[in-house]
């Protein structure tokens, strides 16, 4: 970190930046949210960042003590990144910054979210009208899939599957950002072939009034 461009300045935000403030480095812990992942998988998420570059957030990342590597035992033998305990910590401060973010206009070209980056999005994004009833439910996004349990507290995600949830629901992340935050009928995205439901609509329906959609800032 010493050859590393520094602020030199001793508040705590400086030093953070000094640390995850260089391009690509926080969408990197974004991928990472909830889980570890292989370097193929941090690519899948992160397509406009360069293989050479995603290496060296990467590195950049490990030499900070932010994200560590480690080799999942066999069959996988597979080496993933993972945040570190102190990483971790860098989660509810991203998921402020997405509140924050989300009310600023998108860009001209967007790019459709990441399935993880979606899944962090229906945390920023929660604002039920009344007490949701305690409930789980299945989001396969791709062949990415989540778990989304809520009740009166909250809203929680974590990568897997749900033993009991109140409906399976397959689609992309284009789609649901659709059916959330702009518009999308459910019956539109089912005529287009980019949505299955097990369970009841109205279910869905309910699922997706727990949403709203960010209030654009004033230009």
């Amino acid at each position: 970190m010493a050859d590393r461009r520094t602020y030199g300045d001793s508040c705590g935000i400086a030093r953070a930046l000094d640390r995850v403030g260089e391009r690509w480095a926080l969408l990197v812990v974004r991928e990472l949210a909830l889980g570890p992942k292989r370097f193929t998988d941090l690519r899948g998420g992160l397509p406009g960042v360069a293989p050479d570059i995603l290496a060296q957030r990467l590195r950049d990342l490990e030499a900070a003590a932010v994200v560590h590597r480690r080799r999942l035992p066999p069959p996988a033998a597979a080496r993933v990144y993972e945040l570190t305990e102190w990483g971790r910590e860098l989660v509810p401060v991203l998921l402020a910054l997405g509140r924050w973010g989300s009310r600023a206009p998108l860009p001209d070209r967007p790019r459709a979210l990441s399935p993880d980056a979606l899944a962090l999005a229906l945390e920023t994004t929660f604002a039920p009208t009344v007490t949701p009833t305690a409930a789980s439910y299945q989001l396969m996004l791709g062949e990415h899939a989540f778990r989304v349990t809520v009740d009166a507290f909250g809203i929680e995600l974590t990568r897997g599957h749900a033993s009991d949830p109140v409906f399976t629901l397959r689609t992309d992340p284009s789609t649901l950002s659709g059916l959330l935050w702009h518009g999308r009928s459910i019956g539109a995205a089912r005529r287009a072939g980019t949505l299955e439901l097990e369970g009841d609509t109205a279910d869905l329906a309910r699922f997706l009034d727990l949403f709203s959609a960010p209030v654009p800032v004033a230009a």
